[in-house]
């Protein structure tokens, strides 16, 4: 992390410092405020400061994610961007410096505020810092979720949030609220964290899944490892390097798919994880169905070829009629050539039984009506689970995976390293519903438990013509 450093070490980081600036376009009194403060920021920190800055400008991502593993160092580059920069070049900003402690966040930023901003003119009182021009930075801080409410109803021009997966979803987006100006003023918000917290889903979806496919939503993510701050003592990497199990892939290596009680640890994100290609026409191609209403409604294509099956497609929607999801599958299905009355498609048994409609009709019923032709999928959850186990090999043993999801199939890959044991079934996997915005569940895994289940089912379909490469061109475009 940044720090006061000897002259030689200085001018050293310095040239390099500048150069990369440059390249990043920081702010020329951005650059003067960090060099006149002693704080010369290394090369991930300074990215994170490049946006920090491009926040500014309506049309960029005003929340920026500073992640990865534990040593980054995160905490000193996010304090200095509200101490040295932000707070003294806007006047009268309100800076809410949320940390999870047990006590008070004060004596770890005051270890910081000692080290950074020797040259920088601030007053300290309490759980305030404040600057010559009136901007203050608020150290909060909590230890359980509920301590996040004192702060709501309240502006702040700039709020951090320290070790942001140790907070809901739901927490977050109370605290979002919160995060506003009326100074002229675009507020922006900076959450640093690490994998392993009770928030690891709903970061992993608004940053991590973003970052990972290079693009940038309203939100937009720095990715450091241990290895990214030099200022470490040495042996901090070897107490990382003597973790074990998902805290060593977590902790030492940043690993965003791993988590406490996951089932499928055998899942990479590098290695099953693939841009859409046109696979063979010979290759048998069938559906998989989940159904639900308040809880999404789930299909997902599958193609097998040479041994290897792929998921080449997902449709995901809630609270919509059987009609309309319908005519949406079979537009998807269409596009890969393939005939969605002629498609084999499995699907939970729940879809088989009839739900109390004047007419008496069945989910299956209903989507027959609109050309989709449902059989029962086989449903055995322990089997299902081992099989996708299997398929997915194991990279530390050399076992090759004979199972691939393309990239399009956002929440399949979301929801694959979310899945959990069961604690009292060991061997199956931890039913987990979906939240009030519809996030997480596990509809998606159950989908597709059911297509890697009728693998070997003779009832295939096959593409029909060559519009199933032609949509994969336009994809590559």
């Amino acid at each position: 992390m940044g720090t006061a450093i000897n002259q030689t070490e200085i001018d050293y980081a310095i040239k390099e410092f500048l150069a990369q600036a440059g390249e990043l376009k920081v702010p020329k009194g951005t650059l003067s405020r960090f060099l006149k403060a002693g704080y010369v920021p290394q090369p991930k920190q300074l990215e994170f400061h490049a946006k920090a800055r491009n926040a500014d400008f309506e049309g960029m991502p005003s929340e920026i994610g500073f992640g990865g593993a534990r040593g980054g160092g995160k905490t000193a580059c996010v304090f200095s961007q509200i101490a040295i920069d932000d707070c003294p070049r806007v006047p009268g900003l309100k800076v809410l410096f949320l940390r999870k402690s047990a006590g008070s966040a004060t004596e770890s930023v005051n270890d910081l505020r000692l080290k950074f901003l020797r040259n920088v003119n601030h007053k300290p009182n309490k759980n305030i810092i404040y600057f010559p021009n009136d901007s203050r930075i608020i150290l909060g801080h909590f230890q359980y979720e509920k301590d996040i409410d004192k702060y709501l109803g309240l502006e702040y021009d700039i709020i951090v949030i320290e070790e942001a997966t140790q907070l809901s979803a739901s927490k977050v987006k109370d605290i979002r609220t919160c995060n506003r100006s009326s100074k002229g003023f675009r507020p922006p918000m900076y959450l640093t964290t690490h994998p392993g917290g009770v928030g690891d889903a709903w970061f992993k979806q608004d940053f991590i899944l973003p970052y990972r496919q290079n693009r940038e939503t309203d939100k937009t993510f720095v990715f450091a490892l241990e290895s990214d701050n030099k200022h470490n003592n040495p042996e901090y990497l070897s107490k990382l390097e003597q973790l074990t199990g998902w805290k060593r892939k977590a902790w030492l290596g940043g690993d965003w798919d791993i988590l406490a009680g996951q089932f499928f640890e055998n899942f990479q994100y590098d290695i099953h994880v693939k841009a859409p290609f046109a696979i063979h026409s010979t290759a048998k191609f069938w559906g998989a169905f989940d159904y639900g209403f308040n809880h999404p409604t789930v299909f997902q294509l599958f193609a097998q070829y040479d041994g290897i099956i792929y998921v080449i497609a997902e449709f995901w929607q809630r609270k919509q009629l059987p009609k309309t999801n319908a005519k949406e599958i079979k537009q998807l299905i269409e596009r890969f050539g393939l005939n969605p009355s002629t498609l084999h498609i499995v699907a939970g048994h729940d879809v088989f039984a009839h739900k109390g409609d004047e007419q008496g009709k069945t989910i299956a019923d209903q989507y027959k009506e609109e050309g989709l032709i449902f059989h029962h999928a086989n449903i055995d959850r322990i089997n299902g689970a081992g099989q996708l186990l299997k398929l997915l090999g194991d990279a530390s043993n050399n076992i090759l995976p004979s199972f691939y999801v393309f990239n399009t199939c956002v929440r399949l890959i979301e929801q694959l390293p979310l899945m959990q044991h069961d604690t009292n079934r060991p061997d199956d996997v931890l039913k987990v519903d979906i939240d009030e915005d519809g996030f997480g569940g596990d509809d998606c895994y159950d989908c597709c438990r059911y297509g890697v289940m009728a693998k070997d089912n003779p009832d295939y379909g096959f593409a029909t013509g060559g519009s199933y490469s032609n949509y994969f061109s336009s994809v590559q475009r």
